[in-house]
This record gives C-alpha cells, sequence and structure tokens, in this order.
C-alpha cells in the first residue's frame, strides 16, 4: 500500500460516528489494562432501589441502564449536546430526570436531593456535589487522572503539554475533604493499553480529543507514519493510562 493510500485509509476513521460512550467499534482491536478496583461492584454493594440517584456524565447512559435502578428514582447530567439529545429521546422518557450541564460544573438540582452521586470520567465541583446530597449520601468517582494518555499524545502531538497535569488522587481527595466529605476509599492506578491496528488508534484519538490536541490524519501524518512502524514491529502500539477511585460520604 502506498503512502497516499495510507492517507487516505486513515482519513475515512476519522469521518466515523460516535454517539454515546460506546467503543464497540473498537472490540477485539484494542486492550486496556485491568483496574485494581470493580466501579461497578463498588456501587452495587452501596446503591439501594430506594435511594434517589445523580449520574454525572451519563454520556449515552450505558452504565447507569446496566445498574436497573428504578427510572423515576433516576437523574443524569450531561454537557454533550449529542448526548444531551440522544437521552432527551431515550432515558427522558421513561421517567428518567434529565438535565444539561455547563462548563462551570453547576448542578442544575436542589439542595439535598440525592442518596448517591456517580460520577464515571466526569468533571466535578467537590462544593457543587455536596450541596446536592443529602446528609450521609455517598459520592462515588472513577477519574480519568491527568497522566493519562501521555505517552502516546507525545508521540503524536509536539511539544505537548498535557491540560490538566496536576490532577490526581491526592488533589481530588483534598478537595473533597475542603468541601465536608468524608473519604471512604481510594485507589490509583497506571494501567496500560494497546491498539493493535492503526484505525482503532485513529478513531480513539479523534474521540478523546482533549488528550491530542489539534490532532487530524493532515496535519500529523509523519508521526502517524512512525507510529505504524512501531505497530509493524512490535504488533501494537502502548500507551499508558491513569486512574484513579475515590468513595465519599458528605
Amino acid at each position: 500500500m502506498t503512502v497516499d493510500q495510507l492517507k487516505k485509509e486513515w482519513q475515512a476513521y476519522e469521518m466515523l460516528p460516535f454517539e454515546g460512550w460506546d467503543f464497540g467499534r473498537l472490540e477485539n482491536r484494542w486492550e486496556n489494562g485491568s483496574l485494581p478496583w470493580d466501579y461497578k461492584e463498588i456501587v452495587r454493594d452501596i446503591l439501594k432501589p430506594d435511594m434517589r440517584l445523580l449520574d454525572m456524565g451519563t454520556g449515552g447512559g450505558e452504565f447507569l441502564i446496566s445498574l436497573l435502578h428504578p427510572y423515576e428514582k433516576t437523574a443524569v447530567t450531561e454537557g454533550w449536546l449529542p448526548n444531551f439529545q440522544l437521552l432527551q429521546r431515550t432515558l427522558q422518557p421513561k421517567g428518567v430526570d434529565v438535565k444539561w450541564v455547563a462548563a462551570d460544573d453547576q448542578l442544575d438540582f436542589p439542595n439535598d436531593s440525592f442518596d448517591i452521586v456517580l460520577n464515571r470520567h466526569e468533571l466535578f465541583d467537590a462544593k457543587e456535589v455536596a450541596r446536592v446530597l443529602k446528609p450521609g449520601g455517598v459520592f462515588i468517582t472513577q477519574q480519568v487522572g491527568g497522566q493519562s494518555g501521555r505517552l502516546l499524545s507525545e508521540k503524536l502531538i509536539p511539544d505537548f503539554i498535557p491540560p490538566f497535569s496536576g490532577w490526581d488522587l491526592t488533589l481530588a481527595s483534598a478537595q473533597l475533604k475542603a468541601a465536608g466529605f468524608e473519604v471512604l476509599l481510594q485507589d490509583e492506578c497506571f494501567p496500560c493499553q494497546y491498539f493493535f491496528d492503526m484505525g482503532a488508534l485513529i478513531y480513539y484519538v479523534r474521540i478523546i480529543s482533549w488528550e491530542f490536541p489539534g490532532f487530524s490524519v493532515a496535519t500529523h501524518f509523519q508521526q502517524l507514519l512512525n507510529l505504524y512502524e512501531e505497530l509493524l514491529s512490535t504488533g501494537r502500539i502502548v500507551n499508558k493510562e491513569h486512574r484513579f477511585l475515590v468513595a465519599a460520604q458528605v
């Protein structure tokens, strides 16, 4: 395959649609290292059917739906317009309270609204989360740390500067404690991530755009060729993620 053919093929992956937070298109084409905790099991150990639940940044609602929590006791926020519109079509008719959240992370709910607030990979304002939780309420968050993707970002983006480099377990825990939370559980890890073909890599990079600012196949083609050499040589392209978990009670 010629260089021009490679570029044309790779550019096609930039155009593939993405909805919700569904990476099913990458099945068997990538691998993510396991985490030392199970977010879903931690949630299930605390969540009871009579609880008022808020899921922040729910994406397409995929994880929320898997919890089988009563829809009439459930609220969600979302700040990406395509997903917000999707939720209005799918979850809102079922009785879920669907709210838009702007960049300031302010939550459009009264004080003491929820028994439990979930947050998986979404920004949050610790004081706002405390405000909407009932006394004794629990916040469970799994976050993408500031070092996530840095290995791959530095290979693709010249002079890359991580936009959230200081975001880690220590800082998040300190913010929660300052907002009146007691930390119940916390952990942090740096699992490896592997891509087994260039299409999977480009599709991922296009979606996780904040880790790869300004990226396109056209403007970063030489960097992609370098990664292609890595793929041909080793059978995979290596990245490293950064995740941390905090469960806290107000």
